[in-house]
């Protein structure tokens, strides 16, 4: 019995995120404006399965396949949409499931920092492989479960407002986003994060 966490189309990658997927990729490298799926199972070892059908049944490419302890995360990618929802299909007619079969994303943490030091500026840039941000910027962290809603979170921030995407992880047992930029274009960023995650229907996340 494969369970279905995170299933989401993202319908068009945006600059930042299609660079920062293959800066820490290990398969092929996805391009902005390419079409993307990001699915994430338990238990994990059954993702190589889920590659398997999807692989077989559309023309697509692997960027990131995940065995995690407990959870698995597979991301397609292509220009043609239609190539990856027809990956995506396989995948659920696979697992005998529909879309509405994935946990509904729970944000579990939202911060917004302004005005950030310099020294706790310096602490972030170490960590992130995406953009730097400055002191006296902006910072938006989320903390989302499942893990994988975290990269729609970040396409669609990008898409609203312009921001830095310092970091994204979108595996394990919660994803993580981080976001610099001024105070005004965070918020709006923010204000399409909830939405966009709110909008996605699925199991009740308890």
């Amino acid at each position: 019995m494969i369970e279905i966490r995170t299933f989401t189309y993202i319908d068009i990658l945006q600059p930042q995120l299609a660079s920062f997927i293959a800066t820490v990729c290990q398969g092929y490298l996805p391009l902005e404006k390419q079409a993307s799926l990001f699915i994430e199972v338990a238990p994990g070892i059954a993702i190589n399965r889920i590659t398997d059908r999807a692989m077989k049944k559309a023309e697509v490419y692997p960027g990131m396949q995940i065995v995690e302890r407990a959870y698995g995360l597979l991301e397609l990618h292509a220009f043609d949409q239609g190539e990856i929802r027809a990956a995506g299909q396989a995948v659920l007619d696979y697992c005998q499931a529909e879309e509405k079969s994935r946990l509904k994303p729970k944000i579990l943490s939202s911060e917004i920092i302004t005005g950030l030091d310099g020294y706790q500026a310096m602490i972030l840039n170490r960590m992130r492989h995406g953009q730097f941000i400055l002191q006296g910027e902006t910072l938006y962290i989320l903390e989302v479960h499942p893990a994988g809603y975290a990269a729609i979170a970040a396409n669609e921030a990008e898409k609203a407002a312009e921001i830095n995407l310092l970091e994204m992880r979108a595996f394990g047992a919660f994803g993580r986003l981080y976001l610099g930029g001024k105070e005004t274009e965070i918020a709006e960023a923010a204000k399409a994060i909830n939405a966009v995650l709110s909008s996605i229907d699925g199991r009740e996340n308890k």
